[in-house]
């Protein structure tokens, strides 16, 4: 692998080509879509699914919502499912944040702009999400402030929109200016990024609980009218965001030859070891509170869980997430993820997965089942949706490997990274 100080320009280079931030940003750029064949294969794949995702959406925005599944009854699907999921893994990056700052960490602090690269992914999809989910998209400016009606501080739909994009523009500035400050050699200056990492901390957890009060503050919808919900919210995401994280971190071992330490590693896996059983000890007091005591919205979960009046299409769905969730506990407790890297990839695959259906389709979907008339109409996703969906994840994680790229070869001189030689002589 060629790393970055075959090219790297020293400051104290009279030849030093580049001296702003633009430039270094376009230099970044540039290194980052730069690779080996490996790099322009995954880059390829994702390029074509983001573009099948682009004329899926072309078509519902000519056509309407008609394309998709979505009806008068249940008006939020697989957009919005995917939307609160990557909200959490957007939060979830802070439990990368927390130990490197808060507690010194300085193995973590070494690795913690991955975390906040993958915040940016995630925040970006989820724009993405809710604009694929507006039926007419070109009516968004109703929400620009001065110009459309805020309606600020009374909707938590507005809440929703500053805590989003609030967090997007912290994690851009932390990340830039870090990696900049590195770029040039210099240290960084705390005045110019603490302040931002430490309201980044609690910004984190504010997105999660704000997208959580958005459902428990409808009324009409029983089955989100729950004091848990935005606990939950948040202990699913410190599970699914590290999770993430960790495969991250084995991909680019794989895929650059960076070796991320050990404790990191370990550090990530204590946290899930605590939050996946706290999230498991809240689906059960949910599951026991709706069946054994009953409650308005019992009939939601008895559809979600065992099917109601012979509709059970979620009842597959929620089976596997709990199969998962319970799976994936069990060997992040186990000794066998700190022992096999495939144990902890399978791990940590179930637990993100069995996030994204609890948090998806288990929550969104039920909630308009039955409606406030009492009537059950299901919903599956359409060819549409898929497409859509597969695109902005095609998009994500298209972002989120030109940020990785962009971080290797800025911090690839690091001492405390240890480098070695992939299999190709290419750059990965």
């Amino acid at each position: 692998m060629s790393t970055a100080s075959d090219h790297y320009p020293t400051l104290d280079d009279a030849a030093h080509p580049i001296r702003s931030y633009p430039k270094f940003l376009w230099w970044c750029l540039g290194q980052a879509t730069n690779g080996g064949l490996l790099f322009y294969l995954w880059m390829f794949v994702l390029t074509a699914i983001a573009l099948v995702g682009a004329n899926a959406w072309s078509v519902q925005v000519a056509e309407g919502m008609i394309v998709t599944n979505m009806t008068d009854h249940v008006s939020w699907g697989l957009y919005i499912a995917n939307f609160t999921f990557m909200v959490g893994v957007a939060a979830g990056g802070v439990m990368m944040v927390i130990p490197a700052y808060l507690y010194h960490d300085k193995k973590m602090h070494d690795v913690v702009v991955i975390g906040e690269m993958l915040a940016i992914a995630a925040i970006l999809m989820c724009l993405l999400f809710v604009l694929v989910d507006l039926g007419r998209p070109e009516r968004f400016w109703h929400l620009i402030p001065g110009i459309g009606r805020f309606n600020w501080p009374m909707s938590m739909l507005t809440w929703d929109v500053i805590v989003l994009n609030g967090y997007l523009l912290l994690n851009l500035h932390i990340c830039g200016y870090l990696l900049y400050m590195q770029f040039l050699g210099r240290r960084p200056n705390q005045a110019w990024y603490l302040p931002f990492v430490w309201v980044s901390i609690f910004w984190a957890i504010s997105i999660h609980t704000v997208t959580a009060f958005l459902y428990c503050g409808l009324g009409g919808r029983p089955f989100w009218n729950t004091a848990l919900l935005a606990p939950r919210f948040l202990a699913s995401a410190f599970v699914a965001g590290p999770a993430f994280i960790l495969i991250l971190f084995s991909c680019i071992h794989r895929a650059a030859g960076v070796k991320i330490d050990d404790g990191p590693k370990r550090l990530l896996i204590n946290i899930i070891r605590v939050t996946a059983l706290v999230n498991l000890l809240m689906v059960i007091s949910e599951v026991f509170t709706e069946f054994y005591t009953g409650g308005g919205h019992t009939a939601s979960a008895r559809y979600l869980f065992l099917g109601l009046h012979g509709h059970n299409a979620l009842v597959p769905w929620i089976w596997t997430a709990v199969a998962f969730d319970v799976l994936s506990t069990g060997l992040f407790l186990s000794p066998l993820v700190f022992r096999y890297s495939k144990v902890l990839i399978a791990a940590c695959a179930m637990a993100f997965v069995g996030a994204w259906i609890e948090k998806g389709m288990g929550l969104i979907v039920p909630g308009f089942i039955p409606s406030t008339l009492h009537e059950i109409v299901e919903y599956t996703p359409s060819l549409t949706e898929w497409k859509v969906s597969a695109g902005i994840w095609a998009v994500g994680l298209m972002t989120l490997t030109i940020l990785l790229k962009m971080w290797i070869t800025v911090f690839s001189t690091r001492p405390s990274l240890s480098h070695e030689s992939p299999a190709s002589d290419q750059p990965a």
